[in-house]
C-alpha cells in the first residue's frame, strides 16, 4: 500500500510534467539550419565556388544539390557556336517554351511562315530552317526526349518502355553511320547510347560509347554526359571499382555534372584502391582522392596529402584544406550559451572529464596536422594561391587560442594584394584576433572594431535586400560571420563586464541582416536564440540601461551603431516587455507607466491549445482565482480574462491596501499570493510573466530572474506566510497553511536526466531523495497537526491527491 501511494504521488507528477500543458505551449526553437548548425567565421568558399557543393556539412549528404555549371548553358552553347546563332534563342526553344510551342515544334517542318511571329525571329529557329540535317536531327531527338526524361511516380509507378526505346537506338545508331558530320553524328550516338541504357541494354549501351563516342575528335560536354551513361552501364554489367573510376572522370571533366558524378561513384561502393588500380595519370588519382575527402564527415588529412602529392596546382587543395577547418570549427568552438544554436541546449552534455580532454586532444592534433599542411602549401609555392595555407595557418592559431602567432602569420600577407575573398577572409581573422582580449572578458576598446564591422554590416546587406529570417541559404556566409561575432563574442564579452543591456543591444545587431525590414516589430525581427535572451535574461535595470542606450544612436562609436540597430525597430516590444520584467519585480506602478507606452491595439502574448480549432486555440486566465489543485490548470472565456495591464493595477491596488487597510491586510496578501502563485509554472498564468512554457520546466534548477516565482513561488510563500500572520481566523489560515506547502513542493525538483525514467525505479536514489522530500514537506505536517478540524482541512483532503497521500501514508 505504501508503494502504491509513492507511485500515486509520482505518476501525478509525470501527468503534470508531461501531460498537463503539452497541449498548450513548447518552448523550442526553430528548426536546425543545415548551413548554420556550427559557428563558424572560415568562409567555405574562400577559394571560389567550384567545388562549394562539397564543403563540409555533417547535417547534409551534399552542401548543395546545384550543379556550378548548368548544363542547358553549356549545350546551348555548343548549339549556337555550331550554327552561329545567339545562345539566348537556343536555350528558349530547347529549354524554356511551354508544351504547346514544343507540341508544334516535335512537328515543324522548316516551313517560318506557318509559325507564330515571335517563333519567326527567333535565330535558332531560322537556323533549323536553312540546315536541313540540323532540322532531321532536332526532330529526332524531340521525337526520344518523352523517353529519356521520364519521372518516377512513386504512387503511380509506370514501366518504362523498353521496346519503343530499343527501336529508337537502333535507329540512332543507323543515323549515327550514315552522319558525316561530327557535330551530329556524336549526338546521333549519344541519343542511340542513352536509348540502349534505359532500356536496360547495357552491353549495346556501352558497345555505341566504345564505337561511336570515345573516337569521336570533336571536344563537346557531350562526350563526358556519355561517359557517365558509360560508367552506369560498366556498373550495371558487373564491375563497380571501373564505374567508380570513370565516375571519377566524369566529375573532373563535366561541372554540370559533377554532383551526379559524385553520388554515382558512392552509389558503387567501391574502396578508394579499387578505383586507383584503373587511374594512370597524376590527375586522375587526385580526383579520386578528392571525392573521397569530399566524403568523408571525418578528420582526413590523408586525402589533402594525397591530393597535394598528385596535383599540387589543383584547386582541389584549397577545397579540402578550407573543409577540414571547418571539420575543426565545429569541434574546436563552442557556442555561448546565450546563442545556443542546435537543441543540445535542451540536453545535458557529458561530463566526463577525462573523455573531454582526450577528444581535445584529438581535435588539437588534428589542427597542428592541418596547420602543418597549410604552412607547406605556402611556403612551397606551388599551389596557386599560397596565401590560402598562410591564412590558414593564421586562422587555425587563432581558434587553438595563440594570438601572437596568428598575428605573426597574417603580418606575412599584404591583404591590398590578396583576391577579393581572400581578403575578405584576412580582414575577419583580423578582426577576430583583435577581439580575442574581448573573449576573455577583459576591458577592451570597442572603437578598434568599429571600421571593420561597418564593413561587414556592408557585406551582409549585400546578402539580403529585405529581412527574410529564413534558414538554409548556404550563400549568406557573411550575415553568418557578423552574427557570430556579435552573439557569440561580442555579446558574451559585455555580460562578462556586466552590462547585459548592450549584450542585448548586439543580439539584437547580429540578428538585422539587412537595411530595409519587412515590418519593424523587435521580436519579428530577431531570431530565436535573441528573443529568448531578451526575455527571459533582462530585468528592469537592463531595460533602463537600453532605454539609454537608445538616446545614443546619434554618434559615431560602436555604441551608436548598435542603438542604430534597436531604433529601427517600434518600441511597442521594448516596452511591453520592459513592463512585464517590473510585473516579475511586483513593481506595478512602474510596469503601468511602460504599459501606457505600448499602442492600444497591441497584441499581447497568449498561448493556445494546438488541439483546438483556431477559432478557440487562444488560452486566457485570470490570476486571482482560487484553487486546490494545479491541474488541471482553471482557464476563463476572453471576456473574464486579465490582461498584463490589468493584473499590475489590481496588483498595485492591493499593495496600497495593505498599508491602508490594515484591518484587512491578510485577505490582501492572500490575493496577491495567490495571484503571484498562478503566473507560476503551476499556475494559469504564467504568461503573465513568462514567453513561454517546457515540460522540462520544471525539473531544472532557477536560472532567470523571475525564477524565483516562476520556478520557486518565493514571493507567494512570503505573502502566504504574511497573510497567516497577520490572521486569527484557523479556517484561513488552514487555507495558507495549504498554499504554503504547495509553495514548498515547487522547491522540490525531482532533477532526473532529461530521457530518462530511472526515477521509477523505487531504489534510485533521486527517486528515494524526491519521495523522502516531499514526505518531509514541514507545511503538510503542520496542516494535519493544527487545522486537521477546520472545514478548508476536509475539502483540501478530499480533493487534493497530494494532501490525501500525506493523510493516510502510514
Amino acid at each position: 500500500m505504501k508503494t502504491f501511494k509513492k507511485l500515486s504521488l509520482i505518476f501525478s507528477v509525470f501527468l503534470l510534467t508531461f501531460f498537463g500543458e503539452i497541449a498548450v505551449n513548447i518552448a523550442c526553437g526553430g528548426e536546425i539550419d543545415p548551413y548554420d548548425y556550427y559557428i563558424t567565421y572560415f568562409h567555405n568558399n574562400i577559394e571560389g565556388d567550384e567545388y562549394t557543393p562539397f564543403a563540409f556539412n555533417q547535417m547534409a549528404y551534399l552542401n548543395s544539390e546545384e550543379d556550378v555549371a548548368s548544363e542547358s548553358e553549356i549545350n546551348s552553347r555548343e548549339w549556337a557556336k555550331y550554327l552561329g546563332v545567339k545562345e539566348h534563342d537556343v536555350h528558349k526553344i530547347m529549354y524554356e517554351v511551354d508544351s504547346a510551342t514544343n507540341k508544334k515544334l516535335v512537328d515543324y517542318d522548316g516551313k517560318l511562315s506557318e509559325l507564330p511571329d515571335s517563333l519567326q525571329q527567333n535565330t535558332f529557329i531560322q537556323g533549323l530552317s536553312k540546315n536541313n540535317a540540323v532540322l532531321k536531327y532536332y526532330a529526332f531527338a524531340k521525337e526520344c526526349e518523352p523517353y529519356a526524361n521520364a519521372s518516377f511516380n512513386l504512387w503511380d509507378p509506370q514501366p518504362r518502355d523498353s521496346t519503343t526505346m530499343n527501336i529508337l537506338a537502333k535507329d540512332a545508331l543507323e543515323l549515327t553511320e550514315l552522319e558525316k558530320d561530327n557535330f551530329l553524328k556524336l549526338r546521333y550516338a549519344y541519343q542511340a547510347e542513352r536509348m540502349f541504357h534505359y532500356a536496360g541494354l547495357h552491353a549495346e549501351s556501352k558497345n555505341v560509347y566504345d564505337k561511336f563516342i570515345k573516337t569521336n575528335k570533336l571536344n563537346s560536354a557531350v562526350k563526358g554526359w556519355a561517359l557517365a551513361l558509360y560508367a552506369g552501364s560498366i556498373r550495371r554489367l558487373g564491375n563497380p571499382e571501373e564505374s567508380a573510376f570513370l565516375f571519377s572522370k566524369v566529375f573532373a571533366s563535366n561541372p554540370e555534372r559533377r554532383i551526379q558524378a559524385y553520388k554515382n561513384y558512392y552509389y558503387n561502393s567501391a574502396p578508394v584502391n579499387g578505383a586507383l588500380k584503373y587511374a594512370k595519370t597524376n590527375n586522375e588519382k587526385a580526383n579520386i582522392w578528392a571525392i573521397n575527402g569530399f566524403g568523408n564527415p571525418d578528420f582526413n588529412i590523408e586525402s589533402l596529402n594525397k591530393v597535394y602529392q598528385y596535383e599540387p596546382k589543383s584547386e582541389l587543395n584549397g577545397a579540402l584544406l578550407v573543409r577540414e577547418v571547418n571539420k575543426l570549427e565545429q569541434a574546436l568552438i563552442e557556442s555561448s550559451d546565450i546563442a545556443k544554436i542546435s537543441y543540445s541546449y535542451y540536453f545535458s552534455a557529458n561530463d566526463n572529464q577525462k573523455q573531454k580532454d582526450s577528444v581535445m586532444a584529438i581535435n588539437l592534433k588534428q589542427l597542428n596536422n592541418v596547420r602543418n599542411f597549410a604552412v607547406k602549401l605556402a611556403t612551397e609555392r606551388k599551389y596557386p594561391q599560397p596565401e590560402l595555407g598562410t591564412l590558414t595557418a593564421a586562422y587555425l592559431s587563432w581558434m587553438e587560442n595563440k594570438d601572437f602567432l596568428a598575428s605573426n602569420y597574417l603580418a606575412i600577407l599584404n591583404p591590398d594584394k590578396l583576391p577579393e575573398k581572400l581578403r575578405d577572409q584576412y580582414r575577419i581573422t583580423d578582426l577576430l584576433i583583435k577581439a580575442k582580449n574581448i573573449k576573455k572578458g577583459n576591458p577592451f576598446n570597442e572603437n578598434d572594431l568599429l571600421p571593420t564591422l561597418k564593413w561587414l554590416d556592408g557585406k551582409r546587406f549585400a546578402e539580403n535586400e529585405t529581412q527574410v529570417n529564413d534558414w538554409g541559404n548556404e550563400d549568406k556566409r557573411f550575415s553568418r560571420t557578423t552574427r557570430n561575432f556579435y552573439q557569440q563574442i561580442l555579446a558574451p564579452a559585455y555580460l562578462k563586464l556586466g552590462d547585459t543591456s548592450k549584450a542585448a543591444l548586439a543580439m539584437v545587431k547580429g540578428d538585422l541582416e539587412s537595411k530595409t525590414l519587412k515590418e519593424n516589430s523587435l521580436f519579428r525581427n530577431i531570431s530565436y536564440q535573441s528573443t529568448t535572451f531578451w526575455q527571459q535574461y533582462l530585468s528592469p535595470k537592463s531595460m533602463q540601461g537600453l532605454a539609454v542606450y537608445k538616446t545614443k544612436a546619434a554618434g559615431k562609436d560602436l555604441t551608436a551603431l548598435l542603438a542604430k540597430a534597436l531604433n529601427q525597430l517600434k518600441n511597442d516590444d521594448f516596452y511591453e516587455l520592459y513592463g512585464t520584467t517590473y510585473l516579475r519585480t511586483h513593481q506595478y506602478d512602474k510596469a503601468l507607466q511602460m504599459f501606457a507606452k505600448v499602442s492600444p491595439n497591441y497584441n499581447y502574448f497568449n498561448p493556445e491549445n494546438y488541439y483546438a480549432d483556431d477559432a478557440n486555440s487562444k488560452l486566457y486566465s485570470n490570476p486571482f482565482v482560487q484553487t486546490i489543485n494545479d491541474y488541471p490548470k482553471k482557464f476563463v472565456a476572453a471576456k473574464a480574462s486579465v490582461t498584463k495591464k490589468a493584473f499590475a493595477t489590481e496588483m498595485l491596488r492591493l499593495q496600497k491596501l495593505t498599508v491602508s487597510d490594515k484591518k484587512n491586510a491578510a485577505l490582501y496578501y492572500y490575493k496577491m499570493a495567490n495571484a503571484v502563485y498562478q503566473t507560476g509554472y503551476y499556475g494559469n498564468s504564467w504568461f503573465l510573466i513568462s514567453y513561454d512554457w517546457s515540460s522540462y520546466d520544471n525539473s531544472s534548477p532557477a536560472k532567470y530572474g523571475y525564477d524565483v516565482d516562476y520556478k520557486k513561488a518565493q514571493t507567494a510563500k512570503a505573502w502566504y506566510l504574511k497573510a497567516r500572520t497577520l490572521s486569527t481566523d484557523p479556517d484561513f489560515k488552514a487555507k495558507c497553511t495549504f498554499m504554503l506547502a504547495k509553495c514548498a513542493q515547487k522547491q522540490i525538483i525531482l532533477n532526473s536526466q532529461l530521457n530518462s525514467f530511472s526515477y521509477w525505479d523505487k531504489d534510485d536514489l533521486k527517486y528515494k531523495n524526491f519521495i523522502k522530500a516531499n514526505y518531509n514537506n514541514p507545511y503538510f505536517k503542520e496542516l494535519k497537526l493544527s487545522y486537521s478540524k477546520t472545514p478548508f482541512y476536509q475539502i483540501a483532503a478530499g480533493e487534493c491527491s497530494y494532501l490525501g497521500d500525506f493523510i493516510s501514508k502510514r
